[in-house]
């Protein structure tokens, strides 16, 4: 080996050895970079996780204040004087409620009853279960449309699909009213969801939830309502208005608008209007249904008009019964098909008068006892519109349909009973822009009276049983949901009353008969 190889080597491990240290040193500055990144990372991502945890609990504090500030007040209660203090407490405040409860009960369902079952129910009931019930009953969305990759390679072709689980999405849980006998559960529909949608499945909730009836209601176009009934407020006889507290009563102080009829799934009044939008009304059931008894709580309940001469009552019977037992009411009464034209004909000329004296001066004839409110109850209309000879039916259509059309700017009110909703039975069904459908023998009698997906959306009227006489839902002009209700219950001897009621003031207080159970079911 010569001298110039070995400068060459020396020379080669001098280079060598000063590129090694360069790449040492490279190698702990890139060392440094990287720990300052990850400390970086380690910040950001501490600092992202702390704001998200804000952005949540103030999210939490703001839709569920009532829970957060419990949760805060148990906590610095205990922080500050220790948990036997907090028990004593919570001891205390509990036996207080539940002697509130054994006082006073209705006081404690309104002032803390009520808001307490709200919150209790959302934490244990709905919260937990209720995305189980919506996914089970097909509520969920989940797009699982996962890409498909083809690889083509020299040995072959293969297939390889994404296995990515995707979440599915479920309607949004906004807030749980409880009340005495319903929860409501507001919800917030997701992209690509419709309220009719839980119409639907509105049975099958109801089943999930082991209660007797769901209710949709739409409360914006994006939020709806569940509404689970938990106890029945209409399983017993609603009594109608009391005539011995209307004796004192002047016409004019009675709402024609907002009559008293019985009482709602919801524990409030149901009311009717008699004149103005909404008055005309269908209403159809079975026999023995309780058509009766949404026939007579009205007539109860506007008795002193009647008596001071501001409602004239029309009554038109083909059965010659129902009617009959309160014949002093009737301004008009009428049994064959000859006389039901002649009480028509008498209305179309009442509303022929007034047009004459009203037309261009007001929108609605103002009722006064020189021009009552006109009120036809027609019974079983459908024996008069079908059942009979072809001439008196479409005389009788024609009428019919002229006082729905244009009665009610002139103070004419048409109020029809029918057993068979049929389109054939009653032509002029679509014409009553009210319904009330009272126990039916068909299912599909239901969308006869109520329209198109009146089933879907609650209203079960098949369901209803034979005990439940008055028990039916309502729907029209007005209600955006079918609307379970059940009429007041009129017993025979208060039709007697108000025949003499409104003869007059009468000369002895007059009291409608207490409920009995042997007449708890009423008649048709």
């Amino acid at each position: 080996m010569d001298v110039g190889m070995i400068a060459e080597l020396v020379a080669g491990a001098g280079v060598l050895g000063v590129v090694v240290w360069l790449l040492a040193k490279i190698g702990q500055v890139l060392i440094k970079v990287a720990e300052a990144l990850a400390a970086a990372a380690v910040v950001a991502i501490a600092v992202w996780l702390v704001i998200k945890a804000g952005v949540w609990a103030i999210r939490q504090a703001v839709t569920r204040w009532r829970t957060s500030l419990t949760v805060l007040a148990v906590a610095s209660w205990w922080q500050w004087w220790g948990w036997p203090s907090l028990a004593l407490t919570v001891s205390v405040v509990a036996a207080v409620l539940t002697g509130w409860r054994l006082i006073d009960l209705v006081s404690f369902d309104a002032w803390a009853g009520r808001h307490l079952r709200s919150w209790w129910l959302r934490w244990t009931v709905y919260a937990p279960k209720l995305p189980d019930w919506l996914h089970a009953c097909g509520l969920s969305i989940k797009h699982d449309a996962a890409p498909v990759v083809v690889a083509l390679t020299p040995l072959g072709r293969g297939i390889r699909r994404n296995r990515q689980q995707v979440k599915a999405q479920l309607p949004i849980v906004l807030g749980v009213r409880s009340g005495a006998s319903w929860d409501e559960v507001r919800l917030r529909l997701i992209p690509g969801q419709k309220p009719e949608d839980l119409d639907n499945a509105a049975r099958a909730l109801a089943s999930a939830r082991g209660v007797a009836r769901c209710q949709v209601r739409e409360l914006t176009p994006n939020v709806v309502s569940l509404d689970f009934q938990r106890r029945n407020l209409l399983a017993d006889p609603v009594a109608c208005a009391d005539l011995a507290a209307l004796a004192g009563v002047p016409g004019v102080a009675i709402d024609l608008r907002r009559v008293l009829s019985g009482r709602t799934e919801y524990g409030q009044d149901w009311h009717v209007p008699l004149t103005g939008s909404a008055s005309h009304t269908l209403t159809a059931g079975a026999s023995g249904a309780g058509k009766n008894t949404v026939m007579w709580c009205p007539l109860v309940s506007i008795a002193p008009s009647i008596r001071d001469g501001l409602v004239r009552v029309s009554g038109i019977d083909p059965k010659g019964m129902e009617l009959a037992y309160g014949r002093g009411i009737f301004h008009r009464y009428a049994v064959t098909g000859a006389e039901a034209l002649g009480v028509l004909d008498e209305l179309v000329a009442v509303m022929a008068a007034r047009k004459t004296e009203f037309a261009g001066r007001v929108r609605s004839v103002p009722i006064s006892p020189e021009h009552p409110l006109e009120l036809l109850e027609f019974d079983e209309i459908g024996a008069l519109t079908r059942y009979t000879d072809r001439k008196t039916r479409e005389a009788i259509t024609e009428r019919v349909a002229l006082l729905t059309t244009q009665g009610r700017a002139l103070g004419v009110t048409v109020r029809g009973y029918v057993q068979e909703p049929t389109k054939d039975t009653v032509p002029v069904r679509e014409l009553f822009p009210r319904r009330i459908c009272l126990r039916v023998t068909a299912k599909s009698h239901i969308s006869m009276v109520l329209g198109d997906s009146a089933y879907e959306r609650g209203a079960w009227a098949n369901r209803i049983t034979e005990t439940e006489a008055g028990v039916g839902y309502v729907f029209g002009e007005g209600i955006r949901e079918p609307l379970r209700v059940r009429a007041g219950w009129v017993p025979d001897q208060a039709i007697k009353h108000l025949e003499a009621f409104v003869a007059g003031p009468p000369n002895q207080p007059v009291a409608v008969p207490a409920l009995s159970a042997s007449i708890r079911g009423g008649d048709a």
